[in-house]
């Protein structure tokens, strides 16, 4: 590393040290002077970040959608969102947030007789290809390019990692996925071509490995590790080196931005000793290095998601936060039913409130993830402000395993190409593409005209006239 006197501080400047190499955030001597206080340009960049919810929600039945359980009575600026519903744990963040409902991911549905009832097998692979995987079993798969590559692909290739794709549960189904459909289907939500999925990281050692390169090789990481000593400790030497060339508040930034790394790994940690203690796990099939505790396993996975994109390691992230026919349960939603099986809820009004209980605990650990954003500042905006966030499922009412009506939310301001504030319903039949297509040309993709299924653009937007109008939906 140089620091050269006079001279502003390279944005990729690493610290290294005995295999770790750790990217800085936005400091202000990484910019000439005067920048931060000139009059804002606009960005070169938007961050983008993709998370899947599986099976649907509640509000997509006909009788949850009649009780606002996912998309508001108003449409406009003017929406409430009920006690009931299940964006309420995002009440916080509602400048934030664009609600877009009604739309359907038909190429997930069955196109063929011998298709029927693959609903859980093609879904993933759907969500952001908006198109229809080829049926097979065998090496010949084809779907479509996923938005977030056709992002990582425009704006991915100065940093070290194009795209960053994640997982939580195991989706390993051990003997081959059901209906003739190959497992990268079931379990890939990013493909860089229409015959190449990218495989998604679930433990955060290897997320955290992945950020930070805590080793030459793997035998370096174990060695590390058994030193019992942070990853930190290894690059001190050019903290303290760097620290003396900062002006006050950069020096307090990096000691922060220092911490929370050390903290992150001191958590990996915990879980590690945890679950290698002899003590009996709630998930005993699950790695040492995955957290039993879904919440934990979340905010793990949340809190790298925000250091690699603070550092710009990446501008593209991709999160699975579930796998379809995942019986896992959540006592602390309210009920003890497992998420598959509440989403066959039959119709029965009690069970789909069962259902949106879960569907309401599951996304609320959203909050965690959009507070930080919020509250990490690059420059004279936050990282929220300068990212786009597309939360959704690719299915709608999991008891009828259909993919109309698919609950469909983005958040965040990227760069000033969102609103917030806002829900937006589309007329019946829209697909869900047409949101992505005008999401893609807001975002730094300006020649896209189609994209999946798409058959036009839905706007993200209001026109002025309406945008206090807060007129009610049928």
């Amino acid at each position: 590393m140089n620091i050269i006197t006079g001279k502003h501080l390279p944005r990729r400047t690493f610290l290294r040290g005995a295999g770790a190499s750790v990217a800085l955030p936005l400091l202000d001597a990484m910019a000439p002077a005067g920048l931060w206080a000139a009059p804002r340009k606009a960005a070169e960049f938007t961050r983008l970040v993709a998370i899947e919810e599986s099976m649907g929600v509640a509000g997509s039945s006909d009788w949850g959608d009649g009780r606002h359980l996912f998309a508001p009575a108003a449409t406009g600026r003017g929406f409430e969102l009920i006690a009931d519903s299940q964006l309420k744990p995002l009440e916080a963040f509602r400048e934030y947030l664009t609600i877009v409902s009604n739309t359907d991911c038909r190429s997930a549905e069955a196109f063929r007789a011998e298709e029927i009832g693959g609903d859980h097998d093609r879904s993933t692979a759907v969500f952001l290809t908006q198109a229809h995987p080829k049926q097979t079993q065998g090496s010949d798969i084809f779907i479509g390019t996923s938005l977030d590559q056709l992002h990582a692909q425009r704006f991915g290739r100065e940093t070290v990692l194009p795209s960053l794709e994640l997982c939580i549960e195991g989706i390993d189904r051990g003997g081959g996925c059901a209906y003739n459909y190959h497992c990268a289907y079931t379990t890939s939500l990013a493909w860089a071509t229409p015959s190449q999925p990218l495989p998604a990281i679930r433990e955060p050692r290897v997320v955290f490995e992945r950020l930070f390169g805590a080793g030459d090789t793997a035998a370096d990481r174990a060695a590390r590790r058994r030193t019992d000593r942070s990853m930190i400790d290894w690059i001190a030497t050019e903290v303290a080196r760097l620290k003396g060339t900062l002006g006050a508040a950069d020096r307090v930034a990096l000691d922060e931005y220092v911490e929370h790394i050390r903290e992150i790994e001191r958590r990996i940690q915990l879980v590690e000793e945890r679950n290698t203690s002899g003590e009996e796990r709630e998930m005993p099939e699950a790695p040492s290095g995955v957290p039993d505790s879904f919440v934990e396993h979340m905010q793990l996975m949340f809190d790298l998601q925000l250091l690699a994109l603070q550092t710009d390691l990446t501008r593209v992230i991709t999160f699975k936060t579930g796998f379809d026919q995942s019986n896992r349960t959540f006592p602390e939603s309210g009920t003890t039913k497992s998420v598959h099986g509440a989403s066959h809820h039959g119709n029965v009004p009690e069970d789909i409130m069962d259902f949106n209980r879960i569907n309401t605990y599951r996304l609320g650990q959203l909050a965690y993830f959009l507070e930080k954003m919020r509250d990490t500042m690059e420059g004279d905006a936050s990282l929220l402000d300068k990212t786009a966030i597309i939360w959704g499922s690719p299915m709608a009412d999991g008891n009828l395993h259909n993919h109309r009506r698919a609950p469909l939310l983005l958040l965040g301001r990227a760069n000033g190409a969102l609103e917030g504030g806002l829900h937006l319903r589309a007329p019946e039949g829209t697909p869900m593409a047409n949101a992505f297509v005008s999401l893609m040309r807001k975002i730094g993709h300006p020649e896209t005209d189609t994209f999946g299924d798409s058959d036009g653009v839905f706007p993200l937007d209001l026109p002025d006239e309406a945008a206090t109008a807060g007129s009610v939906s049928a």
